[in-house]
């Protein structure tokens, strides 16, 4: 390191002291149906993360973490932490060296069920290490979704937990690219939650390879027909919803998911699997449509589900800036 830049850092360091930031992430829901790794859905329900950066020459450990809520006794309190991992991550993108960090975490949205805890958390962090380097380095909408899409694997859950709204999501040579859309006030999201868990690795180790081409060509209609329902038409959610793709090929790993979803279809629900699973999205036209497939999971369901109305969350991820 040269003599500059260890100045640098250390500049840096001196002006994270006492810095703190509050994050708030909205749960997502990604593919929609037939929208395969590219749709996502960001919903009301938010995990919120405190992240401060203590004085040095305090007696405060180098790093510090409490889970309040899910994950509370089950998520690593240390580096392992995907939260202090997607930190770091940043800051070494950022050239500066990550400072000792203290992270307290309130938690609601549910681990391993389909609604994008992952992608949240790594959000979370994304988003709380630039609020903590406002100032020093600044990072584009596109650097933070390439970071944050390099820790999750694919862009679909983590566009519309920093974004918000409906987002379409792609990748390019350059990197992950994403373009957000604001869904139809008439939408009327509604997620059922099983008791059990579903491995993201599981569902997708379940995918074929290559799939038929009139498949291919149904999927691509149906995602068009999607973005249109979701923005402009909500009464053509049903027939948006069905999907080819993906769901199929995993509902033996997820049969009360499967059942369940066939039950609300044939009363003409436009439910699917939420991201992958085991949790059901429905998106109702009104909320009594809501009201109805609820009726019919509470009157079907072998186990229990618990039924979240959820608004469509608009903004996406924030920060607030704190100075202690």
């Amino acid at each position: 390191m040269t003599a500059p830049a260890a100045a640098q850092h250390l500049d840096a360091s001196s002006a994270l002291i006492g810095r703190r930031v509050l994050v708030k992430v909205p749960a997502t829901s990604a593919n929609l149906g037939p929208g395969f790794d590219t749709l996502g859905l960001a919903l009301a329900r938010y995990d919120e993360l405190e992240v401060s950066v203590p004085d040095a020459s305090t007696d405060a450990p180098g790093l510090e973490i409490e889970v309040h809520g899910v994950g509370e006794g089950e998520v690593p309190l240390d580096e392992r932490h995907l939260v202090v991992r997607a930190i770091a991550h940043t800051f070494a993108r950022a050239g500066v060296p990550m400072p000792a960090l203290k992270l307290v975490a309130h938690n609601v949205i549910p681990h391993g069920r389909g609604l994008g805890s992952s992608g949240a958390a790594i959000v979370a962090g994304v988003v709380a290490a630039k609020g903590l380097l406002e100032g020093i380095v600044d990072f584009s909408a596109d650097e933070l979704l390439d970071l944050a899409t390099e820790l999750e694997g694919h862009p679909d859950n983590v566009a519309p937990a920093l974004f918000g709204g409906l987002t379409i999501a792609w990748v390019t040579p350059e990197g992950p690219r994403h373009k957000k859309l604001m869904v139809h006030r008439g939408v009327s999201p509604l997620v059922l939650v099983p008791e059990h868990e579903m491995s993201t690795a599981l569902a997708r180790s379940l995918q074929p390879e290559s799939v038929p081409h009139e498949d291919a060509v149904f999927n691509v209609s149906r995602s068009a027909l999607l973005v249109a329902a979701l923005i402009q038409s909500p009464e053509l959610l049903f027939q948006a919803t069905e999907d080819k793709l993906h769901q199929h090929y995993r509902a033996a790993a997820m049969p009360e998911t499967d059942r369940l979803i066939r039950v609300l279809r044939e009363a003409g629900h436009p439910a699917v699997v939420s991201g992958a699973g085991p949790s059901i999205l429905v998106l109702a036209s009104d909320p009594s449509e809501r009201a109805a497939a609820i009726a019919i999971v509470e009157a079907s369901a072998d186990t229990a589900w618990q039924a979240l109305p959820l608004a469509v969350d608009f903004k996406g991820a924030t920060v607030v800036n704190a100075e202690r």
